[in-house]
């Protein structure tokens, strides 16, 4: 049986009730409440070693409080006492059970008596099941439950679980009786070891992990910091849980990861997608998707899904961020992609200064979620790589919003092969003219720009604020070019012309 703290995929009927903050504080009292039981009673036994020994605890520490608060003067028996209140919590096992599987966080008073629950068992409770009012229409109010937490509430619906499977009993599913030997034992734990988990997110796979150190089996964690520890990485084959794994030792360090490279891991690409959560605590995460030829194989890097996009956006949110450097090129981002990713680099905690999207199929709709993203935070991004992608004049004209915001501090601009022709070199110019003073390097070759979009750049080149050191061009007017530059000859550190009919008379004028 397993359950982890974890933020929750699940919908509800209201949404919002959980933050990370609140996550944090509540795992914090959960902890203080047991350990302050265990110190201060004569209940001084081994201190809780999982998270299933320590939400027992913590359910047993809330039972017995409610005995001293609700039953002092009542001649029950003990025995009565541990059958009622193992009854009670079955029925709250069955609600929290049957609700996770709707997705509900938030109970009305005729869901609790369906699991045989009335208002009074479940607001004794109040530890584990509180009341809150919440208007529910403008007409009138209805009071609504909900657990203390949703990982109470995970827990009561694996309590659930566990109990109709030792009982036989078969009603949501459930199958037949298990057998807790450890021959059982050992054989789930194999299972768990090579369950594929392509259709759930990073995030969640990292659960299959929990699931082993929740069952004791160590091996893995052991068999990871043998990893961590070893000089040759690149030679030892990695599983789908070895990456689980090493993704949460990896985002649970004291100290960030200078770089997480996916390609320079040895495993599936299944395996890499398990290694994105860990970016939320690296300063630099190279993503990118490439083949690499290695013997007579043909090995995948890293290929993101919207799957995997949510998964990296939500470690990217994070706070506080570490990443500077962010490499996604020749991933299949798609409009989609790039949106979610935006909620990063919108976040005042963002200070990503290297973005690198090359090849990720973005659109016009991609290059207004990031314009977008990018004037609302642009202090920091110091690079964009954008080439490859079918920006095309539309796109270009948004981005320059951000250019030429006053707070932009861009010094590489890469826009290659990104469709663009003389109406983008007029928006560029005017954004760049604006604010011209930050950009060193300016890549705009093979897009057809042709001698009248290069002209327009020029007024750009030839302003005295102007500090380009490396610029990269095709199809250009050596004329003006030539004019441009010699007005203001001196930062310019590196031409690239390749792929141009220069011819004799446009060099003699350069």
């Amino acid at each position: 049986m397993k359950i982890c703290p974890a933020e929750s995929s699940h919908t509800s009927r209201h949404p919002g009730l959980s933050t990370s903050c609140v996550k944090s504080q509540f795992f914090c009292w959960i902890t203080a409440t047991v350990l302050d039981h265990m110190l201060t009673t004569d209940q001084r036994g081994e201190l809780p070693k999982t998270l299933t020994d320590l939400y027992s605890h913590f359910l047993l520490v809330q039972t017995k409080r409610k005995k001293q608060k609700y039953d002092e003067g009542h001649e029950t028996s003990p025995q009565e006492l541990m059958e009622a209140d193992r009854e009670v919590l079955l029925k709250l096992g069955r609600l929290a059970f049957e609700h996770l599987e709707k997705g509900n966080i938030m109970f009305y008073q005729e869901d609790l008596e369906q699991c045989g629950l009335d208002v009074t068992e479940a607001s004794v409770y109040s530890g584990v099941c509180t009341e809150i009012f919440k208007r529910e229409c403008v007409i009138f109010q209805k009071t609504v439950y909900c657990f203390v937490h949703l990982s109470i509430q995970e827990f009561l619906a694996a309590v659930y679980m566990f109990h109709c499977y030792t009982n036989k009993n078969t009603k949501g599913g459930l199958l037949g009786q298990t057998d807790n030997s450890p021959e059982i034992i050992q054989t789930a734990i194999n299972n768990l070891r090579k369950m594929n988990s392509d259709e759930i997110s990073p995030d969640r796979s990292i659960n299959i992990f929990h699931c082993l150190m929740e069952m004791n089996d160590h091996s893995v964690h052991q068999e990871i910091q043998e990893f961590l520890k070893s000089e040759n990485r690149s030679e030892k084959k990695l599983s789908e849980i070895h990456c689980s794994a090493l993704a949460y030792m990896l985002q649970m360090s004291e100290e960030a990861l200078d770089e997480l490279d996916l390609n320079k891991y040895n495993t599936s690409e299944e395996g890499r997608l398990r290694l994105i959560p860990a970016v939320r605590n690296c300063r630099k995460a190279v993503l990118s998707n490439y083949c690499t030829k290695k013997s007579e194989e043909i090995e995948l890097g890293c290929s993101l899904s919207e799957i995997s996009c949510a998964s990296l956006a939500s470690a990217l949110k994070s706070k506080p961020s570490h990443l500077r450097e962010l490499e996604l090129s020749d991933n299949k981002l798609q409009d989609s992609g790039v949106k979610l990713l935006c909620g990063f680099l919108e976040s005042p905690h963002c200070r990503l200064q290297t973005l690198r999207l090359s090849g990720c199929s973005l659109s016009e709709i991609s290059c207004a979620s990031l314009a977008s993203a990018l004037k609302s935070n642009p202090s920091h991004l110091r690079e964009l790589e954008l080439s490859h992608n079918k920006l095309q004049d539309s796109g270009v004209k948004l981005l320059c919003g951000f250019l030429e915001s006053p707070h932009c501090r861009l010094q590489t601009l890469r826009l290659s092969w990104s469709r663009l022709s003389e109406i983008s070199c007029a928006s560029l110019a005017s954004a760049l003219k604006s604010n011209p003073s930050h950009l060193r390097e300016l890549e705009l070759s093979d897009n057809k720009l042709q001698d009248s979009g290069v002209k327009l750049l020029c007024g750009f080149l030839e302003s005295p604020h102007c500090r380009l050191q490396t610029l990269s061009l095709s199809e250009i007017s050596c004329a003006s070019l030539a004019s441009a530059l010699k007005s203001n000859p001196s930062h310019l550190r590196e031409l690239e012309l390749s792929e141009n009919k220069l011819q004799d008379s446009g060099v003699k004028l350069l």
